[in-house]
């Protein structure tokens, strides 16, 4: 053992004893992460494995790439991937900027009722289920007794189908995620918004910009790390499309646009038994968003070398 190892060993201990208190707070993470992150990738082999309870994980016969191949080669395998596909790339590029410009008005609202009216509205579909946000859906959108067919009715309009129609699944999808989840990222660029020195604004203000001018030179620049962090974030989930919404939104009309992946993993593993099968696909799933994060952290990382440069 080098003179080196043996001198950094006890600074590290004495370290890690200065600062027991915050390895005590971080470990019932590190805890959550091992027990529900990590050991269940003991069970991954049984994508390549033809499973059965009784034998169990490693005692299961080896079936190599045949499952995926088997999903590869199905006639689902397009229809799925590309309702996943697009699903998420819509869903994306339509949920992701909204709440950053919802913050940006917020923002420049004078503090008082109003804001905090605003605010208040926003946040508040957050605290709402995905089970009661479906069935919401639902009752206003039926056919029948629903308040929008009403007022299409009253219009002179037919009453339309919108929940068992392949056309309006993902507006509908799309919208909902929207309505729904805003308000937990709006409180995140409200907060980065709130670290901004005031001291720049009250300089820009003395120059003559106006709150177009502050926005786009102050608040924009001020928030874009966090932007481009859940970015990345949002593209390495990309794939995972909210699987309870996708389920409790499908119906046997609009199948044709709402299987996506995780709703045919559902049917497969769980009601069909197809075990190894389920698993080859979610294995296939997951490869994808672990193939998406690293390539976007590649190109942040370069941009950032190249503005450094």
């Amino acid at each position: 053992m080098s003179m080196e190892a043996r001198v950094s060993r006890p600074g590290l201990a004495r370290r890690m004893g200065r600062l027991w208190q915050v390895y005590l707070l971080v470990l019932p993470a590190l805890v959550y992460l091992a027990v529900f992150k990590f050991w269940p990738m003991y069970g991954v082999q049984i994508a390549f494995r033809n499973y059965n309870p009784i034998d169990g994980f490693s005692a299961s016969p080896f079936a190599g790439w045949q499952h995926f191949e088997r999903f590869f080669g199905s006639p689902q395998f397009e229809r799925v991937l590309e309702n996943t596909l697009s699903l998420a790339v819509i869903n994306l590029l339509v949920a992701f900027p909204v709440p950053v410009l919802l913050a940006l008005m917020v923002n420049n609202l004078r503090e008082g009722r109003l804001r905090n009216f605003v605010r208040g509205v926003l946040y508040s579909p957050t605290f709402i289920s995905t089970v009661v946000v479906v069935g919401m859906m639902y009752v206003l959108l039926s056919p029948r007794s629903g308040l929008i067919n009403h007022l299409v009715t009253l219009l002179g309009g037919q009453p339309i189908l919108f929940m068992g129609s392949p056309e309006l699944f993902r507006p509908l999808f799309v919208g909902s995620t929207v309505w729904q989840e805003s308000g937990f990222q709006l409180v995140i660029y409200l907060a980065a918004l709130s670290a901004i020195d005031p001291a720049l604004h009250d300089a820009a203000r003395v120059d003559g910009a106006n709150s177009w001018q502050r926005i786009r030179h102050i608040d924009l620049p001020g928030i874009l790390p966090t932007v481009v962090v859940l970015f990345m974030l949002a593209v390495g989930n990309l794939m995972n499309i909210s699987f309870e919404k996708a389920l409790l939104m499908q119906t046997p009309l609009n199948r044709e646009s709402s299987q996506v992946i995780q709703t045919y993993v559902y049917q497969a593993g769980l009601q069909q038994a197809q075990f190894s099968y389920s698993a080859a696909i979610g294995l296939f799933n997951s490869v994808i968003n672990l193939a998406l994060l690293v390539t976007f952290h590649l190109v942040v990382r370069r941009a950032r070398r190249g503005q450094v440069m």
